[in-house]
């Protein structure tokens, strides 16, 4: 059977849904122009599909630039739309300082760059610059005044090391290592922040910053190395999952369009220069409590394998990278997907788009 596009899920769209009911400020960007960088990826083409479907049922429409650099790939991801007047494909690369941006757009949400495990290990001088240098590139643009408002797409990681079992607050930091060359993707991070605000500060560049927890659902690609997008998958296919760790360490995990939503929230309500956590309060789970509510939705087994080294380099180094999401809750975001809820709907729409029969209500 041949795989559907993910927008002819009725389950996703269900989703969608009930998350942009949740979100009566998405009206703010009816006329508004909107560039998402990283289009393709887990996070921003779950953004893309809200303001997709917002068209799909308001009379006055949002204008979306679908950034990215593979423009087979996006334009296949987002095929039954990339017709429409409101749908404009924008070649990006983070890498390059030379990309033709659109003349004007009102907001940016910056999510382009390496976010893969096995990737950063393998390009850890590729992936920092990527940050720097991607993050740059928008500041200027909008220095220039071609753009209103950037968002930038940063991660928990930035928090380092802690020896503390709380949730990050966005002004606590512990240690990162700076000459593990696994930290080109935190430090890259931090730099683009900095930028930011620097930016903001120098230049009177409006931007905001949000960190995620860990993101997955079934936007997920097939071929996503971390944790929840590959043991989502291998369920899916009636695979056991297979644990390289003991499954001790504690993770913010959030739904993608839980996540999408608090994006939108934090780009429409969020102050200038400061940073917002998303996390669910109700998805704080270790990750083998992640991976027993993915054996249980596909009737599979957890299974338990020693690392080889290879693997154990792409690790995230901390123990607990929960999120503490006062912040964002005070603009009043609230995720509508916990994690049991969260983790079912991603196996049961990814079977669906697989074409395999699914028996999930």
């Amino acid at each position: 059977m041949k795989p559907m596009n993910i927008s002819e899920s009725k389950l996703w769209i269900s989703d969608i849904d009930e998350v942009t009911d949740a979100l009566p400020a998405l009206s703010e960007l009816s006329g508004k122009g909107v560039m998402i960088t990283g289009c393709g990826g887990l996070i921003c083409s779950a953004v893309v599909d809200v303001l997709i479907r917002w068209n799909e049922t308001h009379d006055e429409k949002i204008k979306i630039y679908a950034a990215g650099r593979n423009r087979e790939k996006v334009m296949k991801r987002f095929e039954p739309f990339t017709g429409r007047g409101w749908f404009e494909y924008v070649q990006y690369d983070a890498t390059s300082e030379d990309n033709k941006l659109p003349d004007y757009c009102d907001y940016i949400i910056h999510g382009a760059g390496n976010a893969s495990p096995n990737n950063i290990v393998k390009e850890p001088v590729e992936t920092m610059l990527g940050n720097i240098t991607g993050m740059k590139s928008l500041l200027e643009y909008a220095r220039a005044g071609k753009a209103g408002r950037i968002l930038l797409i940063s991660s928990s990681e930035v928090y380092g090391k802690k020896e503390s079992d709380r949730p990050n607050k966005v002004d606590e930091y512990g240690s990162i290592d700076i000459l593990d060359p696994r930290s080109s993707y935190s430090v890259g991070k931090c730099a683009a922040e900095t930028l930011c605000v620097s930016y903001g500060d120098e230049y009177g560049v409006d931007s905001v910053i949000i960190r995620p927890g860990h993101i997955y659902g079934p936007t997920a690609s097939e071929t996503d190395n971390r944790v929840s997008s590959a043991w989502a998958y291998a369920v899916s296919r009636g695979e056991d999952i297979v644990m390289k760790s003991d499954g001790s360490q504690i993770r913010s995990y959030c739904y993608c369009l839980d996540c999408a939503s608090a994006i939108l929230t934090v780009l429409l309500k969020g102050e200038k220069s400061q940073a917002y956590n998303i996390s669910n309060p109700e998805s704080v789970i270790s990750i083998k409590e992640m991976a027993e509510l993915l054996a249980e939705s596909a009737g599979v087994s957890l299974k338990m394998e020693l690392p080889t080294d290879a693997e154990k380099k792409g690790f995230n180094p901390m123990k607990n990278s929960s999120l503490d999401a006062t912040e964002l809750e005070s603009l009043g975001w609230k995720g509508q997907f916990d994690a049991g809820r969260g983790f079912a709907h991603t196996v049961e729409i990814i079977k669906e788009i697989k074409g395999k029969e699914n028996h999930y209500g």
